[in-house]
């Protein structure tokens, strides 16, 4: 099967590898659609610390598919089920795994990460995927391409879940690219008073208030701390979340926050960034909430499922190219090249 993979010290490529083997505690998945993640470009240019030096896998950790076959000890699921899958496990015995936040397990594993992922027409789907309650069948009310990013969007569950937003709040988003607008639908959602959006680009801007959002900053043109407070009375934001990796940002969004304020630092820094400086004083005084998320849990790629089949965000607003799966060349050339949204590669198409 063709199929896109990346060897530790060897590099990118696309190429034909075996048809996945089942062992007897495994189900055989056919992808139906699957999405490139910017996790997985990252991959691409710097290979990652879980994999060993030498070690292939195929990438790929956002993906849905129908049950092909089943191993002779899994019993549950069955052929010709619809399923979704959340793609991280962790080892079942650590104090993340017990409160059930197996994406924060220091020994977790994940498909596409270093385990064989979706960037293929097959996968195998390990047994503690199962046993772990990962694996979700996926409604009719759920397409195939947005069942695809429903992991990116049990990330931002995860974040929004953290950044404990409550009816009317005034809400900041650093971003607008994908994940910035999965922000901004979720934020309205959940019950934001005001949605402020700030990011560099005017296409991204037009976007976030196509989707909701009532102000739109461009740090380039506008003072952004001056613009929240006149937003707000000079009260400032009750949340802000960084979803955009830039050191910058965090250490401003502190300055935007009323007393009590959270901040959410979403969008992680790359090695390289510069040390942040935050106000420690405006934290103290303002009894301020600083927190940080990674990745999703079960729970919230559930919770995730829940509010998409229920219409409450339409994650096929941020899809900005969609190709056969079979034509994986172009889909990541795509992906590198700086998609403007998310590219998802469905099968049979």
């Amino acid at each position: 099967m063709l199929a896109a993979t990346y060897t530790q010290g060897g590099g990118f490529a696309i190429h034909e590898v075996p048809r996945p083997e089942l062992a007897d505690d495994e189900l055989l998945l056919r992808i139906t659609a699957t999405s490139i993640c910017g996790t997985d470009v990252k991959i691409v240019h710097h290979g990652h610390r879980k994999l060993r030096d030498g070690q292939q896998i195929v990438l790929g950790h956002e993906f849905v598919g129908v049950i092909e076959r089943v191993g002779a000890r899994v019993t549950g699921f069955g052929a010709g089920q619809r399923i979704g899958i959340a793609p991280n496990a962790g080892c079942g015995r650590c104090q993340a795994c017990i409160r059930g936040k197996a994406n924060y397990c220091p020994d977790y594993t994940a498909f596409g990460i270093d385990r064989d992922g979706g960037h293929a027409a097959w996968v195998a789907v390990p047994g503690c995927f199962i046993t772990q309650g990962n694996i979700v069948e996926l409604p009719d009310e759920v397409s195939d391409t947005e069942a695809a990013l429903l992991e990116p969007f049990s990330c931002v569950v995860n974040g929004v879940r953290s950044s404990r937003i409550e009816l009317g709040d005034v809400v900041v988003i650093y971003g607008a690219g994908p994940i910035g607008l999965m922000h901004v639908m979720l934020c309205r959602a959940a019950g934001a008073g005001r949605l402020i959006v700030v990011d560099v680009r005017a296409d991204r801007l037009e976007q976030a208030r196509e989707l909701g959002c009532d102000v739109t900053l461009n740090p380039h043109e506008d003072d952004v701390v001056a613009r929240v407070k006149r937003a707000t009375a000079g009260a400032g934001a009750d949340v802000v979340i960084t979803a955009c990796p830039a050191a910058e940002v965090q250490a401003e969004g502190v300055r935007l926050l009323a007393p009590f304020g959270r901040l959410c630092l979403f969008g992680g820094l790359p090695k390289s960034a510069p040390h942040v400086p935050l106000d420690t004083n405006a934290i103290h005084y303002g009894s301020l909430m600083v927190t940080g998320t990674t990745g999703g849990a079960v729970d919230d790629y559930r919770i995730a499922l829940r509010l998409v089949a229920g219409k409450r965000v339409a994650l096929s607003r941020v899809i900005s190219n969609v190709f056969p799966l079979a034509d994986l060349r172009a889909a990541y050339d795509t992906a590198l090249a700086g998609a403007e949204g998310k590219v998802v590669l469905v099968a049979g198409s």
